[in-house]
C-alpha cells in the first residue's frame, strides 16, 4: 500500500487528491498538511512513501522545504501545482532539487478529464513511489490502456530510405528531465536532429524547453505544429499534445495533435517512436530513459523491426528502472547504457 501525505493551502485541492488517492485500492492518503510547517510536524511521527508538494504556500515556499527535506530526510517528492509560464521555472528549480515529478492541480471539467487526470496523477504517484532518491539526487487500474493504433495504423510498410540523414529519438519519464538534460547537455553543436517526449504537465514543457535551450550547446525548443527536424536543434513534445515524426521527400518535420491517452499518457513515447518506425526506419536513433511503466515499449520494438538503432537506461543509473526494463524485456533494446554513455555511444551509432 503506497501511502501518501498530501502538502497543500488549499483545502479544496487536498480534498480531490484524497479523493482520487483513496478510490485506489493500491494507496492511501496519510496525511495532509496546509503548509510545510504543518507537514514537518507529521512526519515527525510517520514517513509516507510518497508526498504531494505545492510550491505556493504560507510561511514557507514549497521549493525551500523540499530542499531542507531532501538534505535531512529524503523520499519521493511529485510536485502539484497550476503555476505555468515565467513562474513554472521553479518548478525546475524543484526537480533539480529532487523532486521526481510534476502533476498539474486537478480542477472541475468534463467526466473525461476527471478521469483522465485521475489516470495521470495515480500514475505519477506509482512511479515516484519507486524511484531511487537520495539526500543528492543531480497494476490494477480500471481505466482503458490505449496502443499507438489510436494515432498511427500500425501498418506494414516501409519508410522511404533515400535519405542517409539520421534521428535521434528519446522517451523519459520519472525522473526523466534530469537524465534528458545530461544526454543533451553532451550532444555538440551539429549532432543529427533530436525529437523528445517527456511525461510533462501541459504549460510546463515550455520551461523545460526554456531551460535546456540555456544549458545545451544545441538549440532546444517545445515542439509546434510543422516544425523541421534540424541539425543541432531537439524539439520537446508539448505536454497534453501528442508528438509525431513525418517525412516530406528529404525533410523530416513533427506534427503536434490531439488525442486520447496512449499507454496512458499524452503525450505518448510509443506514438513518436512508431512514427519513427514508419517514416525513418534504419535512419533512426531510439533512447528510451528512466520511468514508470511501459510507454515506449512497443514503439521501440517496432523501430528495432524497422532497422533502428536502439538503446535503454540501465537499471543501476535510472531513478525508476521501469521503461528501460520493459522495452528491453519486449526486444526492442539493442544495448542497455549507463546514463552517462548514452551520449557518446548514441553518436556512434548515428554516424
Amino acid at each position: 500500500m503506497i501511502k501518501v501525505m498530501i502538502v497543500d493551502d488549499s483545502a479544496v485541492v487536498r480534498q480531490t487528491l484524497s479523493e482520487i488517492i483513496n478510490e485506489q485500492a493500491d494507496m492511501q492518503v496519510m496525511a495532509t498538511a496546509a503548509d510545510p510547517y504543518i507537514a514537518a510536524d507529521k512526519l515527525r511521527s510517520q514517513l509516507p512513501d510518497v508526498m504531494i508538494l505545492d510550491v505556493e504556500m504560507p510561511r514557507m515556499d514549497g521549493l525551500t522545504f523540499l530542499r531542507k527535506l531532501m538534505a535531512q530526510h529524503p523520499l519521493p517528492v511529485v510536485i502539484c501545482s497550476s503555476l505555468v509560464g515565467e513562474q513554472s521555472n521553479t518548478h525546475m528549480a524543484a526537480l533539480e532539487a529532487g523532486a521526481v515529478d510534476i502533476i498539474a492541480k486537478p480542477s472541475l471539467g468534463t467526466k473525461q478529464f476527471i478521469r483522465e487526470a485521475s489516470v495521470m496523477i495515480t500514475d505519477a504517484l506509482r512511479g515516484a513511489a519507486k524511484a531511487k532518491v537520495s539526500k543528492i539526487l543531480p497494476r490494477r487500474m480500471a481505466s482503458e490502456k490505449l496502443s499507438a493504433d489510436v494515432m498511427l495504423p500500425n501498418i506494414s510498410t516501409s519508410a522511404m530510405r533515400e535519405t542517409t540523414d539520421k534521428i535521434i529519438v528519446i522517451g523519459a519519464s520519472t525522473g526523466g528531465t534530469e537524465a534528458i538534460r545530461r544526454v543533451l547537455e553532451m550532444m555538440p553543436g551539429n549532432c543529427p536532429p533530436i525529437a523528445v517526449v517527456q511525461h510533462m504537465p501541459e504549460g510546463f514543457t515550455h520551461s523545460f524547453a526554456n531551460r535546456l535551450d540555456g544549458l545545451c550547446r544545441i538549440h532546444v525548443k517545445e515542439a509546434t505544429n510543422g516544425d523541421t527536424l534540424l541539425r543541432g536543434h531537439a524539439l520537446i513534445a508539448p505536454g497534453n499534445r501528442h508528438l509525431l515524426v513525418k517525412r516530406s521527400g528529404a525533410r523530416y518535420y513533427v506534427e503536434v495533435k490531439d488525442g486520447p491517452l496512449v499507454s496512458r499518457h499524452r503525450p505518448s513515447v510509443d506514438v513518436l517512436f512508431r512514427s519513427v518506425a514508419r517514416y525513418v526506419g534504419p535512419n533512426a536513433v531510439g533512447i528510451i530513459l528512466t520511468g514508470m511503466g511501459d510507454d515506449g515499449a512497443s514503439g521501440m520494438k517496432e523501430m528495432r523491426d524497422a532497422g533502428a538503432w536502439t538503446c535503454g537506461q540501465d537499471e543501476a543509473t535510472s531513478v525508476v528502472y521501469g521503461m528501460p526494463k520493459e522495452a528491453f524485456l519486449k526486444g526492442g533494446v539493442c544495448q542497455q547504457i549507463p546514463l552517462q554513455h548514452i551520449a557518446a555511444t548514441v553518436l556512434k551509432s548515428a554516424q
